[in-house]
């Protein structure tokens, strides 16, 4: 049995760099089956928690091969892949890219599921949207942060 799944993403950052958070929902298109996570971090960035928001969406696919639909408004994330700049800066090994680490993370489980992508206008009352940003934002105001331990060491010139 084949189906699709869609995955709605966002990212937040309050000061980006700053706390930051993703969220995620998941959808089996023509089912009710939907899936909510999210995540929050002490230190990071806009674009990280965008682009991490998808890596986390794609990891959560059991089957490999599943057809899915990224609808996202991070121009970063979906300019990125549909006008092929990650296949280019793959070559080059991210020389003096943003978010190697998150890039080659997502080419890694990228490439074993039928992917597209599709950019929606942020805060423009799109219900699954709105609730990933939701997501997003809770998550980077919890208690407890996890450490984007890429991110600071990279911030600390270690």
């Amino acid at each position: 049995m084949s189906y699709e799944v869609h995955i709605y993403t966002d990212g937040a950052s309050k000061g980006n760099p700053g706390p930051g958070g993703y969220g995620v929902v998941m959808e089996m298109v023509g089912t009710p089956y939907k899936k909510e996570f999210f995540e929050g971090f002490r230190l990071s960035t806009n674009n990280r928690m965008e682009l991490l928001a998808v890596i986390v969406g794609l990891e959560k696919l059991k089957k490999p091969k599943t057809k899915v639909l990224v609808i996202s408004d991070s121009k970063y994330v979906v300019d990125a892949v549909e006008k092929r700049w990650v296949f280019q800066w793959e070559k080059i090994n991210f020389k003096a890219k943003k978010n190697p680490d998150l890039w080659m993370r997502f080419l890694k489980v990228y490439r074993k599921h039928q992917v597209d992508f599709q950019w929606i206008k942020g805060h423009n009352n799109h219900p699954q949207n709105e609730r990933c940003d939701a997501l997003a934002v809770m998550a980077s105001q919890q208690e407890k942060l996890s450490v984007d331990e890429f991110y600071e060491r990279e911030e600390k010139g270690v």
